[in-house]
């Protein structure tokens, strides 16, 4: 059943006034949410299976083309800056390759060899997680990588807008937030995009959270790689050490990070 391409709910589009639009975009768009609730359990199975390997050295690879691509690499290349992990921890990989992140490369998706190919450039092993991102959930390039991954035993989870689909077939653990037929008829980086995002949001947070890298709430191993977060991280220390902000800069400024400031504090 392919329901992100299927017919608009809406009509006459060029019709529309501006605010018109805007609020039927949004109207439409209020439904994503609910849709990614439901499929909770299934983020929460996989997510399950995630942690553990990652614990023990393991990465995460995103697989995607077009829009659904360069979602998991805005995920993968967020994950160093907020949490202060490798770089290589959590890998985003799209179709035709990094040129593809711009401009799309043609009929680099509908290789269904190439992902695998891409993956081993990594030296991916058993203790890694692949998961293939596409809206239709009929991307050869995703559904390939994703089902040699899971032949040579790595875990594969996916992330769809259609049920039922060839990709969540091949995955062991498919996501698949039904969000229904787009404003504009098959534009899915509108709402299929945002659940897609949704969901990696979800995906990526909690593992960092069960990881370790969150303190109560805070980003305590962000990179200080510009002033609003060293000023972020400023406050952070002055409000979980209670010092004023010259005594918070000076620490901060000597120990690299939230975390060693705090970690120094308590072992003096």
């Amino acid at each position: 059943m392919n329901i992100t391409e299927s017919e608009s709910n809406y009509d006459g589009l060029h019709q529309m006034d501006i605010e018109e639009l805007l609020r039927n975009i949004n109207r439409e768009d209020q439904t994503v949410a609910l849709a990614v609730e439901k499929v909770i359990p299934q983020i929460n199975a996989l997510v399950q299976e995630i942690i553990p390997r990652m614990k023990k050295g393991g990465r995460l690879f995103y697989i995607g083309a077009g829009t659904s691509g360069r979602l998991g690499i805005v995920d993968a290349s967020e994950c160093p800056p907020t949490y202060g992990v490798p770089h290589g921890m959590v890998v985003g990989i799209i179709s035709g390759g990094d040129s593809a992140i711009r401009k799309a490369v043609e009929f680099a998706e509908d290789n269904p060899e190439q992902a695998w190919k891409d993956l081993q450039e990594y030296m991916i092993n058993h203790k890694d997680t692949v998961i293939g991102i596409a809206a239709s959930g009929r991307t050869p390039y995703v559904i390939g990588g994703v089902k040699q991954a899971k032949e040579n035993g790595i875990l594969t989870g996916c992330i769809t807008c259609n049920p039922d689909s060839e990709l969540a077939w091949e995955a062991e653990f498919p996501i698949e937030p039904i969000v229904g037929p787009e404003f504009v008829t098959g534009s899915t980086r509108m709402k299929a995009g945002t659940a897609q995002k949704l969901v990696l949001n979800m995906i990526s947070t909690s593992v960092m959270i069960q990881l370790g890298r969150v303190e109560g709430n805070r980003m305590v191993d962000m990179q200080l790689s510009n002033n609003k977060l060293v000023d972020r991280g400023t406050r952070m220390v002055m409000e979980m050490l209670q010092v004023e902000k010259e005594e918070a800069e000076r620490l901060l400024n000597e120990h690299g990070s939230v975390r060693k400031v705090i970690e120094f504090v308590k072992n003096q």
